[in-house]
């Protein structure tokens, strides 16, 4: 009451909670509507006092559900003053905070209670997870403007860190030299997607950034003894359409020398076991953590992301691949559109909380099959453009090599020595077409792949276009 006497009294007392304060957030459902009244009228320009608002509800014909002209009255008479509006503001906030964790925590002992079979309790706690970090962060009432002094600091003191690498990006770094320069490495707090049609390789283009990240990460420690991270990365990889023990036999092979499919059938020599024993010595205290369950929510993931960076100080994230997360348990999206969209919008928004990049992989639609022209376009992104919309960076992997294979000729014709110097110019090569880059310039790539190790390496020459 003496909120709504304060804002009645003087209207520009209500840029004071306008920002965090919201019908739904008074336990009285008539202040409430009378607090909505209130935003209408000033945010039409007009003047809300009791006299306006008493036409207003009257217009409507619920006056005397908010408790008639006297009421309004009341209201206007019970302020204290006005200097206080946004601590009371804060207060009416405050307690809706207590009345919703009272009612999350009612909802966990009574789902907890229910035994039921059909009730997976890990899927309880994600939900009860994803409810209070949906409160946590509709609590966070003061949102500040930064001074532009502050924010020019941190972007000097970005430059200087550049310059302190002779020019190169403070970024993780790929690995591969000419993505490198062209994205300047994998910048915090950036959503990058990765996306192409299945067999082209962008597990193995995931796996491989994923490792080499791992592979280059330095520490050095602050003046308060804390680690910091040099170079290089931790890294959390989500794998939702791999084993475990796929990916690390894929990473075995890479670094060995024998083909996985090899591995796998058992086709191995003893130098070969002697290589892998040297190899699994080198890689075991990579900062590399994978997680491979395979019905993998938004929700567990951004928690999972939390507790790696407090345990670890993760540093990148990639997860393979997007269109197989599902949604926040308790979440119906109309569709499979606003599902997506859900999911990228939290994906970059856990890239902003943890200042972190994450590498998101993600599957084309069939449209590109229909094309003569097989490269892809940002228009090919599966089921939804929240993709693009919501993403700093999209890159596209495009291996011609793939399509040629299957378009053969018959041999001995006009059709099949065109085919075949096609085939030499496009032999183990692979396209990285980077179409959006939201503070950068595009173009694209060109690496070797070898398809038996699953490995992506820089050529000899480098073939990235003049960026546009």
């Amino acid at each position: 009451m003496a909120l709504l006497g304060a804002l009645l009294a003087n209207n520009r007392a209500f840029d004071r909670v306008a920002d965090f304060l919201q019908v739904e957030h008074f336990a009285d459902a008539r202040h409430g509507r009378i607090f909505g009244a209130i935003r209408k009228l000033v945010e039409m320009g007009q003047v809300a006092d009791p006299i306006t608002l008493k036409n207003l509800f009257e217009s409507d014909g619920s006056l005397d559900e908010i408790g008639g002209a006297d009421y309004l009255a009341r209201l206007a008479a019970s302020v204290v003053t006005i200097i206080n509006a946004g601590d009371y503001g804060r207060t009416v906030f405050d307690r809706h905070l207590r009345r919703a964790l009272i009612e999350i925590g009612t909802d966990i002992v009574n789902e907890a209670y229910n035994i039921d079979l059909d009730l997976d309790p890990s899927a309880q706690i994600e939900q009860a997870e994803h409810q209070l970090y949906t409160l946590a962060t509709a609590g966070e009432t003061q949102v500040d403007f930064a001074a532009f002094t502050a924010v020019l600091a941190k972007a000097l003191d970005q430059a200087e860190a550049a310059h302190k690498q002779d020019g190169r990006s403070v970024g993780i770094k790929t690995g591969f030299k000419d993505l490198d320069i062209l994205l300047g490495g994998l910048q915090p707090s950036e959503l990058v997607i990765l996306a192409s049609r299945p067999s082209m390789g962008k597990t193995a283009l995931g796996t491989n950034i994923a490792f080499n990240a791992a592979r280059a990460y330095r520490e050095e420690r602050d003046e308060n003894g804390q680690p910091v991270r040099k170079d290089g990365a931790v890294v959390g990889f989500f794998s939702l359409e791999m084993s475990a023990e796929e990916l690390a036999t894929r990473i075995l092979a890479e670094q060995s020398g024998v083909s996985s499919h090899r591995i796998r059938r058992g086709e191995v020599s003893g130098d070969d076991f002697s290589r892998f024993v040297q190899v699994s010595q080198e890689l075991n205290y990579l900062p590399f953590y994978i997680d491979d369950s395979a019905d993998l929510s938004i929700a567990a993931l951004r928690s999972r992301s939390r507790r790696l960076h407090r345990q670890h100080g993760l540093s990148l994230i990639i997860v393979d691949y997007v269109q197989l997360l599902r949604p926040a348990p308790g979440q119906r999206p109309e569709n499979r559109v606003q599902e997506l969209t859900e999911i990228t919008r939290s994906l970059k928004a856990l890239a902003k909380d943890l200042n972190l990049p994450v590498l998101a992989l993600a599957q084309l639609s069939r449209k590109v099959e229909e094309r003569e022209d097989k490269r892809p376009q940002l228009a090919d992104l599966r089921e939804s453009g929240s993709i693009e919309q919501d993403s700093d960076v999209v890159m596209f992997l495009y291996r011609e090599q793939y399509y040629l294979e299957r378009q053969e000729p018959p041999p001995n014709t006009d059709k099949w020595t065109k085919w075949s110097e096609n085939m030499e110019r496009a032999y183990n090569k692979a396209d990285i077409i980077v179409a959006k880059q939201r503070h950068g310039p595009i173009g694209s790539i060109k690496l070797h792949f070898e398809p038996e190790l699953t490995r992506f390496s820089d050529l000899a020459q480098s073939y990235h276009d003049e960026a546009r």
